[in-house]
């Protein structure tokens, strides 16, 4: 036996997961040169080990959840980490340029990956499970949920930042009588969000949040699922500009994943083949970009329900696949099945989680709404 394979298995055994086993978290071993990969790139070997065919594994998100809920995956970095690492305090990695990689590398992908994969309104964000039986439902509720925390009111103006295939937009204009102005990089996104809200009071922008003009004023704000993309070099920029575009009183909802821990860089894998330039903050992070810009009214977590989100994902995109095989090969199946399956896992892990945050500029007298 290999050194590195003696190696990781013993990492793998202090998480319950055996080579070869007959639990469905265990990992089926198809090349032995998988450790040396692992031990030598760390999560990028072993995301494009899999995506190679090099293992398998029947339940990959408990996999992931047993590993990521004992810290394992810090003791196999590699120097794809260090490299990334090192990038993340030299570079401005969302400055205006690398921000639309993101776009042209996953949001354009496909639209037609996106409407199989998604609920009826394509809202890529954790839903909101709490008395949902459906991803369709979940969507809704996290939806009636924003509309509650931010207290809608018919004739508002609106911003969305980051408005994806204009779902939520569309369902704000329709419910809430509200005026609204999404804004995204992506040309797929834009293109299919104008004919979706068509007739609607909804207009789209296909430009950067950072270029809209400090003319341009919203009674309310809200970004669900784009603030990983900002980057912390751009927090407080981020910050300061939603603070121009709000009167006093003015409400801003943040809908985020988070970290535990303060980070600077994204995982290799993730890096790469999925979210170019990502980073998910962490509360101290988050709490330095608001002082003395906004009162923080509310910090309300459920992060488990993006566990159930992302397997819903799954589930729809594994029985659309044959729908969808002839213009996406096998590689790219194993690699999406990989990012929606680590994902569910490092929320069931907790080690990701899910953030609304109602932010308030100025305060506002007598508090906002209870809403759960």
């Amino acid at each position: 036996m290999s050194a590195a394979r003696k190696w990781a298995l013993k990492i793998l055994a202090s998480a319950g997961i055996e080579e070869g086993g007959t639990q469905l978290w265990d990992i089926q071993v198809h090349n032995p040169r998988l450790y040396w990969r692992i031990l030598t790139q760390g999560s990028l070997g072993l995301g494009e080990s899999y995506m190679d065919g090099w293992w398998d594994c029947e339940a990959l998100d408990e996999f992931f959840a047993r590993v990521l809920s004992l810290g394992l995956d810090h003791r196999v970095s590699g120097l794809n980490q260090v490299k990334v690492l090192g990038l993340s305090r030299l570079l401005n990695m969302q400055n205006r340029t690398r921000s639309k990689r993101v776009a042209r590398q996953h949001y354009d992908v496909g639209n037609d990956l996106y409407s199989e994969m998604l609920d009826q309104r394509m809202m890529y964000s954790c839903g909101y499970w709490r008395r949902a039986e459906t991803l369709d439902e979940a969507q809704e509720a996290k939806l009636e949920l924003i509309a509650c925390k931010l207290d809608l009111q018919p004739n508002a103006r609106i911003l969305d930042i980051g408005c994806g295939w204009g779902g939520a937009c569309r369902f704000f204009a329709e419910h809430y009588g509200v005026e609204v102005v999404g804004v995204t990089l992506s040309g797929e996104q834009a293109k299919f969000a104008r004919e979706h809200c068509a007739g609607h009071a909804v207009e789209i922008l296909q430009q950067d949040y950072r270029d809209l003009p400090p003319s341009e004023t919203f009674d309310a704000v809200y970004s669900i699922g784009m603030f990983e993309h900002v980057g912390y070099k751009n927090y407080r920029a981020f910050m300061r500009k939603v603070h121009e575009l709000l009167p006093p009183g003015g409400r801003f909802l943040l809908h985020t994943i988070g970290r535990n821990t303060t980070r600077i860089s994204t995982d290799p894998w993730i890096n790469r083949y999925i979210f170019p330039h990502g980073m998910v903050p962490s509360i101290r992070q988050i709490g330095q970009s608001v002082e003395q810009l906004f009162v923080m009214e509310d910090w309300h977590g459920f992060g488990l329900d993006y566990d159930r989100t992302l397997m819903a994902w799954r589930a729809n995109f594994e029985g659309a696949w044959e729908s969808l095989r002839d213009r996406y090969d096998e590689r790219f199946f194993r690699m999406w099945r990989y990012y929606l399956s680590c994902c569910a896992g490092s929320f069931r892990a907790r080690q990701n989680q899910l953030w609304q945050i109602l932010l308030v500029k100025g305060g506002l007298e007598g508090g906002p709404p209870v809403c759960r």
